[in-house]
C-alpha cells in the first residue's frame, strides 16, 4: 500500500480514477467506508451511474461541461444512493489526466462525504427562504444597516409605503443619504427637516425602550418609525402605515366623547369640561355654573310622530342652546331628552338666570318638522359654584334638586337651587323608605329581553331587567329607583336577589342560552364577586352561562379592583360584556386592559345607523371587537332596515323591540320554543 493509500485509509476522504470515457478505473480500499461497496462492484460505472439523480440534467450540466471540455472541478456535490438505503451527498473534486504525448487518458481526484454539512446548509438555505418570505410579506417595512449606519438590508414593503422604486434605494447607502432621497422625492412635508429626522433616529436609539416616532407624508398619511438597535452593532428600522388606524382610533375617541346624535359633548367630556370649571375657579375665583335642562313633552312628540322626527328635533333644540350660549360655555347631551350646561366666566350675579331664561326663550320657539309645528318647552335647573365647591357630583345634584323644583313649577321654567328646599329630597328619602319594604314583600320581578343572531333570529342569551310595581304609584320607573338604589346602598341586596332569580329562571331554558345580568359600581364595592358565586352554587347554573354586563362608568370606579374583579369572574369562566359602549367614558383603554368577550354598542349609534358617519363607527368598533376577539351585539334595533345595516356593518348579534320587548319568565319560555319551532 502507497503512502497515499495509507493515508486515505486513516482519514475522511477517498481517492479514484476513471479511464477516458469517464468510467471508474481505480478507487483506494478506504473507498469501502464511505460508499458501503466492495471495490470491485465500482469498476467500470460512470459517476451518474451510481448518483440518484441521474436524470436532472440541469444538476449535471456544469459537471458535464468540464469533463467534455476536460476542466479540472472542484466540489462538485451529488447525491449518492447507499445500500443502507440512506441518501449521502458525496463531495468531489478531481483533474483531467494527459498522456507524455498530451492524449486524454481520464481523471483523477478525491471524494468526501458531506452529508452533514449539506444537511446544515439545507436548514440553513431553508431559513433564509423563511426569512425572505416573512421579509417580503410583512405589512411593515423594514430597513437593516450596519454599525457604519449602511443599508445591509431592505424588504419590498419599505418601497410600497414611500412610493419608491428598487433603484431609487440601494444597499450600502447610509441612513442620511437615504433620507436625502427621500426628501427630494417628495415623500415628507416641508416642516420637518433632514437633520431633524436623523437626530430623531440617533435619539431613538439611544433609548432602551423606543417609542414610535410618527411622520406625516406629504400626501396626508401617517407613518409610525421605530428603530432599533442589534446587539453585536448596526441597527433596524421599521415603518407602518399608520393612517387608517389612527381615523379610528380618532373615530372612536370622538365617540367616547360626543353624543352622535346631535355632535355635543357627551357626560364624559362634560365631567372634563366641569372639573376644568373647578379647577379654575379655585385660581380665579370667578363663579360659575352648572344648569340640568330637560324639555317638556318631548315624550308625547316622540310617541305619537316617532323617533326620526324625535331625533330631529333633538338635533334642532341643540343648535338652539348653542347659539344662545357663549363660545367657552359647554352644553352637553346625557341622556334622552336632557341636557347638561356648564357657564363658565359668570361676571355678574344674575348672568346665569339671564342665560336660562334665553334659554327656554329659544327652546320654545315652534319648530317645523316632517310638515307639522311642533312645539317643547324646557325645564332648567341652576346651580352656581365659586372656589368653596370640588365636588362635580354635588354641583350635578344640586342642579338636578333645582330642576325638579322647576318641574314642579309647571314646567318651561328655571330655579335656582336653594339650600332650605327640601321637597325633593323628603320624596326620594320617601321612596327610599318603601323600597326597603318592597324588597321585603317580594315587589320586584325580572323581565327577560331576548338576543338573537342577526342573520337566524336564533336566542343566544337574555337580558334580565329589573321591574317595580309599587302599591300606591304603581309601575316605578328604573330610571328613578335605580340610582336611588345605588344611593342608598340597597342596589346590594336588589343586585344579589336579581343574579339569584336570573340564574335559577336560566336552568330553564336550552343549555347554550346565556342570562346576561347588570351590575352596578355599587355592587363591586361590596361584595359582588361574593353574590355571583353564591348565585352559581345555589342554582347549579353553570358559569359559562352567566353574563355580567357592566358599563364605562363602572370602569371609573377604582379600576384597577374592578378589573381585578372581573379577571377573577371571568377566570371562572363567567362570560363579561362591555354595555352601552362609547355613551359614558373612554373606552379603548378598557379594552386593551380587560379582554371583554362581548361588546355591546348602545342604541344611540343603532339609531342614526343610516347615517355614513354613524355607520362608519359602528364598522370602526365592530373591527376593533374582531381584532381583539371580541363579539359585537347591536342594542336597540326597531326596524327592519336598521337590521339590515347592522348586518351589513358585521355586527352578528342584536336586541330591539324589532324581535321582541322584556318578556315575563313564561312568556320568555314561550319565546324560546317559538323560535326553534320556527327554525326547524
Amino acid at each position: 500500500m502507497s503512502p497515499l493509500e495509507d493515508f486515505a485509509e486513516i482519514g475522511s476522504d477517498w481517492f479514484w480514477e476513471t479511464d477516458a470515457v469517464l468510467s471508474f478505473s481505480y478507487f483506494s480500499e478506504s473507498t469501502k467506508r464511505f460508499l458501503g461497496r466492495e471495490v470491485a462492484e465500482l469498476i467500470g460505472l460512470s459517476r451518474k451511474a451510481i448518483a440518484e439523480n441521474a436524470d436532472d440534467k440541469a444538476f449535471w450540466q456544469p459537471y458535464a461541461d468540464d469533463l467534455q471540455a476536460h476542466r479540472p472541478f472542484r466540489d462538485f456535490a451529488y447525491p449518492y444512493g447507499h445500500p443502507d438505503g440512506v441518501t449521502r451527498w458525496l463531495s468531489v473534486s478531481g483533474r483531467p489526466i494527459f498522456s507524455q504525448d498530451g492524449c486524454f487518458i481520464g481523471y483523477r481526484g478525491v471524494g468526501r462525504d458531506v452529508t452533514a454539512e449539506h444537511k446544515t446548509q439545507e436548514a440553513l438555505s431553508e431559513q433564509i427562504r423563511r426569512c425572505d418570505a416573512a421579509l417580503e410579506n410583512m405589512t411593515q417595512g423594514l430597513c437593516m444597516f450596519d454599525a457604519a449606519s449602511r443599508l445591509v438590508m431592505v424588504n419590498r414593503r419599505y418601497y410600497d409605503i414611500f412610493g419608491l422604486a428598487a433603484s431609487d434605494i440601494i444597499i450600502g447607502l447610509t441612513h442620511r443619504e437615504i433620507v436625502k432621497k427621500l426628501f427630494q422625492a417628495g415623500c415628507y412635508r416641508g416642516e420637518i427637516t433632514i437633520d431633524q429626522l436623523c437626530e430623531r433616529t440617533t435619539i431613538s436609539l439611544q433609548d432602551e425602550h423606543p417609542v414610535p416616532s410618527y411622520r406625516e407624508l406629504a400626501d396626508g398619511r401617517i407613518i409610525a418609525a421605530s428603530f432599533r438597535s442589534m446587539t453585536g452593532g448596526g441597527w433596524v428600522a421599521t415603518f407602518e402605515d399608520f393612517t387608517e388606524r389612527r381615523r379610528n382610533e380618532a373615530r372612536i375617541a370622538h365617540m367616547a366623547l360626543h353624543d352622535t346624535l346631535t355632535g355635543l359633548p357627551n357626560r364624559a367630556l362634560l365631567h372634563d369640561r366641569l372639573s376644568q370649571a373647578i379647577a379654575r375657579t379655585t385660581r380665579t375665583h370667578s363663579p360659575f355654573a352648572v344648569l340640568m335642562c330637560d324639555l317638556d313633552r318631548f315624550k308625547a312628540v316622540n310617541d305619537s310622530l316617532g323617533h326620526p322626527v324625535g331625533d330631529a328635533l333633538l338635533r334642532v333644540v341643540a343648535e338652539r342652546m348653542q347659539a344662545v350660549l357663549r363660545p367657552y360655555d359647554t352644553v352637553a347631551r346625557i341622556g334622552g331628552d336632557e341636557f347638561a350646561i356648564v357657564l363658565d366666566y359668570l361676571d355678574e350675579p344674575g348672568a346665569a338666570a339671564c342665560l336660562a331664561e334665553r334659554l327656554i326663550e329659544a327652546v320654545g320657539k315652534p319648530v317645523c318638522l316632517d310638515e307639522q309645528t311642533i312645539e317643547v318647552g324646557v325645564s332648567i335647573g341652576l346651580a352656581i359654584a365659586d372656589e368653596n365647591d370640588q365636588s362635580t357630583d354635588d354641583l350635578f345634584k344640586r342642579a338636578d334638586i333645582a330642576l325638579y323644583e322647576a318641574k314642579a313649577a309647571g314646567r318651561n321654567t328655571y330655579r335656582e337651587f336653594c339650600p332650605n328646599v327640601g321637597n325633593r329630597i323628603a320624596t326620594r328619602s320617601q321612596l327610599g323608605l318603601d323600597m326597603k319594604e318592597a324588597i321585603r314583600r317580594g315587589e320586584f320581578h325580572l323581565v327577560y329581553q331576548p338576543i338573537v343572531e342577526a342573520t337566524t333570529g336564533a336566542v343566544v342569551s337574555f337580558e334580565a331587567l329589573m321591574r317595580w310595581q309599587h302599591p300606591l304609584q304603581g309601575t316605578i320607573s328604573p330610571s328613578e329607583f335605580i340610582p336611588l338604589a345605588e344611593e342608598t346602598g340597597l342596589i346590594v341586596p336588589l343586585g344579589a336577589w336579581a343574579l339569584q332569580e336570573a340564574c335559577r329562571e336560566a336552568l330553564t331554558w336550552p343549555k347554550p342560552i346565556r342570562i346576561g345580568v347588570n351590575v352596578s359600581a355599587v355592587q363591586f364595592r361590596r361584595g359582588l364577586e361574593e353574590a355571583v358565586l353564591s348565585a352559581l352554587a345555589t342554582t347549579g347554573l353553570p358559569a359559562h352561562r352567566l353574563k355580567l354586563e357592566v358599563t364605562e362608568s363602572v370602569l371609573m370606579q377604582d379600576a384597577d379592583g374592578v378589573l381585578a374583579c372581573l379577571h377573577r369572574l371571568r377566570a371562572l369562566g363567567v362570560v363579561i360584556a362591555l354595555d352601552d359602549f362609547g355613551t359614558g367614558y373612554s373606552s379603548l383603554s378598557y379594552l386593551r386592559r380587560f379582554p371583554f368577550d362581548k361588546i355591546k354598542i348602545d342604541r344611540s349609534f343603532i339609531r342614526d345607523i343610516a347615517d355614513p358617519d354613524a355607520a362608519a363607527i359602528v364598522r370602526a368598533v365592530v373591527g376593533i371587537g374582531e381584532r381583539l376577539g371580541m363579539g359585537i351585539v347591536a342594542e336597540g334595533v326597531e326596524t327592519v332596515d336598521q337590521l339590515k345595516l347592522v348586518r351589513q356593518e358585521g355586527c352578528t348579534q342584536v336586541q330591539g323591540f324589532l324581535f321582541s320587548r322584556p318578556l315575563l319568565p313564561g312568556d320568555a319560555r314561550a319565546y324560546i320554543t317559538g323560535t326553534q319551532a320556527a327554525a326547524a
